[in-house]
């Protein structure tokens, strides 16, 4: 399908890609078509059941308020998040559901929005994806109106059943520089004497032609979002590239924005763990440190790495707008690294210089992340957190490598340590929520990348195992990996840990 960049990097909110930005995506995909279909005016009830993973662990993610939230209209990148309690309340309080915003009906939450726990699939003979959700709608006789079965599959991707059974149906997009593997993209970039980044840019422009990746660009350069409710254009017209660079470095504003949030925020994180948020203090004590000067740690950046994955992490916890990076629940580590390169890697570079970059890293790592998008999973409920944090952890050691300069094999080779270090990482989020272990996992997965990239920057040739073994690799693991340890805190730290 070539996977664009604009698709992997989301703008949402959290506290997971799967679980509440995909439901809710899903739910406005699904009330959509019944307007379009002109069935709307005929609705008169809605029920929605769900599956597996969003069912075991879906209040703990959100996935109900996501849901209904879907069904008023509402899109993970533009809802206003400071009106969602408010407006969930009224649906609570008054037990009726504006569909699309437009039409009223009777919604009892109890007995129209299902949690199927003991079902792991909307239909138990057909083993899909483990986050499965059906919507039906009848009229004011009870016949069925509309149904239609999605799967969350990771990183806020949708599919209908159709689609999921059907997955070469989808029009293949024509780009300049295709690639299925990581073999196939050195030898392309090799051929055509281009970086790994330059070829994703040139990709990138080519797929500028596809409306729906022109309209994500419109939606995050110009968002209909509170407090910015007039697009404003740009001063001249931007060449395609252009456009592309703008959109990334508007995706890379948002989450400084986050990071700034989360240093900024202290108090407890919602959801009944009492998780004390930690990214302020730690940021105080690097403060101290530096206004002191008595000595300078030398450990310090690496300790900023960590505040900053955990900061964007607090802040997904949190329910606030981040950047899915491939997923919410690993959207630390590739902003942490970003951060890491502009302060602490870049200090003898021009601004031009590390806008350059910051530029490399995220073309860079987009490559990588869709190479997992396409070949395995990014899924924590198919793959374990492996698919997540381990992905971002390999997404951003490459991504770091072209931003530094290094050369595409020793970006291939530090995506695969970056992975090859997280293999069989399960996903196990202690009462269904993203804040233990996912919190701090996102900092030692930053970590990692870090001395991923070091560690192929400064040993090349000692490559033995390629990133298409490692990506298959990880599949595989996922596959073998007992259920009860993807995403439904049924094992692991979730069901050993009780009470924190």
């Amino acid at each position: 399908m070539n996977t664009s960049l604009f698709e992997l990097f989301k703008i949402g909110i959290g506290p997971s890609s799967s679980h509440t930005v995909g439901p809710m995506r899903a739910a406005l995909r699904f009330v959509r078509s019944l307007n379009e279909g002109g069935k709307l005016p005929h609705v008169a009830s809605i029920t929605v059941d769900l599956y597996g993973s969003l069912a075991l662990t879906g209040i703990g993610h959100g996935t109900d308020r996501a849901i209904l939230l879907g069904l008023m209209g509402e899109s993970p990148d533009t809802v206003d998040l400071v009106q969602i309690d408010t407006m969930l309340g009224g649906i609570r309080s008054t037990h009726r559901l504006r569909l699309m915003g437009m039409h009223e009906v009777e919604f009892h939450e109890p007995e129209q929005l299902l949690f199927h726990r003991n079902q792991m699939y909307p239909d138990p003979a057909a083993h899909t994806h483990p986050n499965g959700m059906r919507f039906t709608v009848s009229d004011a006789t009870g016949n069925t109106l509309a149904a239609d079965i999605f799967y969350s599959i990771g990183g806020g991707f949708i599919l209908s059943a159709a689609e999921f059974a059907n997955p070469g149906g989808a029009s293949k997009r024509v780009v300049p520089y295709p690639f299925s593997s990581s073999a196939e993209l050195l030898r392309v970039a090799a051929e055509h004497n281009l970086t790994i980044a330059n070829l994703v840019l040139a990709n990138e422009v080519a797929l500028l032609s596809d409306p729906s990746i022109t309209r994500r660009i419109d939606r995050i350069v110009s968002p209909l979002r509170p407090g910015n409710e007039t697009p404003h254009a740009a001063a001249e017209p931007l060449t395609p590239e252009q456009q592309v660079t703008h959109a990334i470095l508007t995706l890379w504003q948002t989450m400084e924005q986050c990071i700034e949030r989360g240093i900024a925020t202290e108090g407890t994180l919602p959801g009944g763990l009492n998780v004390r948020r930690r990214a302020a203090g730690l940021a105080r004590r690097l403060e101290r440190i530096d206004a002191e000067g008595k000595y300078r740690d030398p450990l310090a950046p690496m300790d900023s790495v960590t505040l900053v994955a955990m900061a964007v992490n607090e802040e997904n916890a949190a329910g606030g707008r981040v950047v899915t990076a491939p997923t919410n629940g690993a959207a630390g580590v590739i902003p942490a690294i970003a951060h890491f390169y502009l302060h602490h890697a870049s200090h003898d570079a021009t601004p031009e210089e590390k806008e350059a970059g910051l530029l490399r890293y995220f073309l860079t790592a987009a490559a990588i992340g869709i190479l997992y998008k396409e070949n395995a999973s990014i899924s924590g409920a198919e793959v374990g957190c492996q698919g997540e944090v381990g992905v971002a952890c390999s997404m951003a050691a490459g991504g770091l490598v072209a931003a530094l300069g290094g050369d595409n094999d020793a970006i291939e080779h530090a995506a695969e340590i970056g992975m090859e270090h997280n293999l069989g990482m399960t996903c196990d989020p202690i009462g269904g929520l993203v804040q233990i272990p996912c919190i701090e996992r996102n900092g030692m997965g930053a970590v990692k990348a870090v001395n991923a990239c070091r560690l192929a920057m400064n040993d090349p040739g000692t490559h033995k195992i390629s990133l298409d073994q490692i990506i298959e690799t990880m599949y595989r693991t996922g596959m073998d990996m007992q259920s009860r340890y993807k995403e439904t805190s049924l094992a692991g730290l979730a069901l050993n840990i009780i009470e924190c």
